[in-house]
């Protein structure tokens, strides 16, 4: 009998459709209580908020933390976190980054609310339940369990805005399937690192480059900033308006973190032109390969937060594998 511990946050899996049709927050979490399918995992089930996930922020990633390395040193055998969507990726990432690896995490969530047609909340949280309580899931850090596909913390996304098939991992794919006998793993993650932190470092901020950009969001930026991500544009790259926007947050000391805007691929500093990522490297910007805008967010939240600085930071940030 393995026992997991099922954590509740709110999101649509909570939540149910009124008669308007409206999809709203529910009295009762309809989650609380375990899948009659379930014959050889006992389920504790704890609601931590009842929240829309817009709602969550890192403070409340981080209580999500602390109660799973609490469940940890007390010996439970794996932990779900059913969660709101639109900030599901967020949350597990910043899991997979505080959490050791030595027992399952499993996030998941729906897209449909517990009464509507199709519903797919008990499903997932099923699965979930089903991959948090297997074995060949302990060293793979956290992971993302929706519609039948298990995906790594790190690299999955929100890819549609109501599709019940909308968590995808660009590039790579699922690293497992949930199928009829159990979870099936194909691909394992390379090894990550944990940063136990006890807190969490505000005013990290992201922004979108587009065509036409110059420094006027970068100089709107409060003096408070402790760091700031930029999805640029293809490879790696800013328009040039903004280059002397961006030199002044450096010389500030402001950690600047770039990512790519494309769905695939990874930011380098291919091109050498006024703007290109040869002198946005060289100005001292750093290039965060594999992760979206949104995790790169939160990695550097999680740097800043365990204490690291310069390149130390620089290092941790870049690095896609720990």
């Amino acid at each position: 009998m393995k026992h997991i511990l099922a954590l509740h946050t709110g999101g649509t899996i909570s939540m149910t459709e009124n008669e308007a049709g409206a999809v709203v927050p529910s009295t009762n979490n309809p989650m609380m209580a375990a899948p009659a399918q379930l014959k050889d995992i006992a389920v504790t089930s704890e609601e931590v908020f009842n929240l829309p996930s817009p709602h969550i922020t890192p403070e409340r990633m981080l209580a999500i933390s602390q109660r799973i390395r609490e469940a940890e040193i007390a010996g439970i055998d794996g932990v779900v976190v059913t969660h709101g969507t639109d900030t599901l990726e967020e949350t597990a990432f910043f899991l997979d980054l505080t959490t050791p690896s030595t027992i399952p995490v499993v996030v998941t969530g729906a897209m449909r609310s517990s009464n509507e047609i199709g519903a797919d909340g008990n499903y997932n949280f099923l699965s979930a339940l089903r991959v948090a309580a297997s074995d060949h899931a302990r060293g793979m850090g956290c992971l993302v369990v929706m519609n039948d596909e298990i995906h790594t913390a790190r690299f999955v996304t929100k890819t549609h805005t109501t599709n019940v098939s909308t968590f995808r991992t660009p590039s790579f794919g699922p690293i497992g399937l949930v199928t009829k006998d159990g979870p099936r793993f194909f691909e394992k993650l390379l090894q990550k690192g944990m940063a136990p932190i006890d807190h969490v470092v505000a005013n990290v901020y992201l922004l979108k480059a587009y065509a036409g950009m110059d420094g006027t969001l970068f100089d709107a930026l409060p003096a408070e900033t402790a760091g700031l991500v930029i999805e640029a544009l293809g490879a790696g790259n800013l328009p040039p308006a903004t280059l002397p926007a961006l030199q002044r947050l450096l010389a500030r000391g402001v950690p600047v973190v770039l990512v790519s805007r494309c769905f695939n691929g990874m930011a380098e500093d291919i091109y050498d032109y006024e703007g290109g990522g040869v002198g946005l490297k060289q100005m001292g910007v750093t290039f965060c390969q594999g992760l979206n805008g949104q995790k790169a967010r939160i990695k550097l939240i999680v740097g800043l937060s365990a204490g690291l600085t310069g390149t130390a930071l620089a290092e941790y940030v870049n690095n896609a594998v720990s």
